[in-house]
């Protein structure tokens, strides 16, 4: 008998962002996997989420709740209400964050430790929210959910966390969206980039520190300068008031060609990560990389920085460098002069990125729940490296 479960949705931002891909690829997968599904959410969210999972009972929450402040006070009283409501026998809380009280036993995603190793890349308040949620939902729930081996090794080694509560679920790629791109998508993303055929490095993501792009933009000037047709630098995603990403942009010669266009459309995406002659993602912490899987799945080479689950995801599909600039440098130029080296990782990258499905991580997912609500052993191994988890 399969367990009834409240996932709460509440927490995705307008933007969704990376909770907001995990949200909206798990639930259709879920749903699809049988799942007695009830999900919280944002009143705005109800009718996309009633689509994603058409079976699942859709619970908007209080209108008051857009902040995080008033997102978090009810989730202690109101998640745990609406539990209650719908006979739930497990929540799923997948942000870090729980009720300290439920009537159900609660599974608590958590994404990366990084703010306990690298915790001068966060503001204040936003590293202090993630700190406390951590450290009470290791007290608290029932089981854990991490996207990545290095996520449960850290949680291991700062919090002594019990392994035997941490299941990893690698997340999936949407195939539908992320998918090399035509001919015509390449050019097409091109001329909107002012580039006119002019080859380009790419990078997408948050544009800070804590993504490591001083160094990238550093790393790539001390490439291009030493080439006679040097590509342009694209970082397309969120910007952020970085001093320390707007020093390293007044830093590019005048010869060079940095172009920011904040946020693509999707329907661009895979135009402008397959038609990047390299796309690099030298992030110093990650709990997973979808924006490095997402490249893959376009048929990008990929160069990436060896830390934490980055190799996870990439495998021996993608290149290789340390995060100091001088080392991207060297590895970026090494693949820019490959050809060959550049489209032997395409293919490989693009079979691999086909070993990350939502399916599988949804099946993850149900063992977790049914392992919390007492319906299924908790000797299995929660390592995701069974014939239907390949990846790692």
């Amino acid at each position: 008998m399969a367990p009834r479960v409240l996932v709460d949705a509440t927490a995705v931002p307008a933007d969704r962002g990376g909770l907001g891909r995990y949200i909206d690829g798990l639930l259709p997968a879920l749903a699809a996997a049988g799942a007695d599904l009830g999900i919280a959410c944002q009143r705005p969210d109800a009718d996309r989420l009633s689509r994603l999972a058409p079976a699942a009972t859709v619970l908007p929450a209080p209108s008051n709740i857009s902040h995080r402040p008033e997102r978090l006070a009810w989730e202690q009283e109101g998640l745990p209400a609406l539990a209650q409501q719908i006979g739930a026998d497990v929540i799923h809380c997948p942000f870090y964050s729980m009720p300290a009280a439920s009537p159900v036993p609660v599974v608590v995603t958590i994404h990366d430790a990084s703010v306990f190793h690298n915790p001068e890349y966060y503001a204040d308040e936003r590293a202090e929210f993630y700190r406390r949620a951590t450290r009470s939902s290791l007290e608290l729930a029932a089981r854990f959910l991490v996207p990545s081996r290095a996520t449960r090794d850290e949680l291991v080694r700062l919090f002594d966390a019990d392994p035997a509560r941490v299941d990893v679920a690698y997340h999936g790629i949407d195939t539908t969206m992320f998918r090399p791109p035509t001919d015509a998508e390449r050019d097409r993303v091109a001329q909107r980039l002012g580039l006119h055929g002019m080859p380009y490095v790419g990078s997408l993501g948050e544009m800070s520190s804590r993504k490591n792009i001083p160094e990238l933009i550093r790393g790539w000037v001390l490439a291009a300068s030493e080439m006679d047709e040097p590509p342009a630098l694209v970082l397309a995603g969120s910007s952020t008031p970085d001093p320390a990403v707007l020093e390293a942009v007044n830093e590019v010669p005048s010869g060079l060609r940095l172009v920011r266009p904040g946020y693509l459309r999707a329907g661009d995406l895979p135009g402008f990560m397959g038609g990047a002659t390299v796309m690099v993602f030298p992030s110093r912490s990650e709990g997973f990389g979808f924006p490095t899987l997402e490249a893959m799945a376009c048929g990008a080479a990929v160069l990436i920085a060896r830390r934490l689950s980055l190799p996870e995801v990439g495998g021996e599909a993608a290149a290789y460098t340390e995060p100091d600039a001088d080392c991207i440098a060297r590895n970026l130029k090494r693949l820019l002069e490959d050809g060959e080296r550049r489209r032997s990782l395409s293919e490989a990258a693009t079979a691999r990125s086909k070993l990350f499905s939502w399916s599988s991580s949804a099946q993850i997912h149900l063992e977790t729940y049914a392992r919390a609500a007492g319906l299924a052993s908790t000797n299995e191994a929660s390592d995701p490296s069974s014939a239907r988890h390949q990846a790692g």
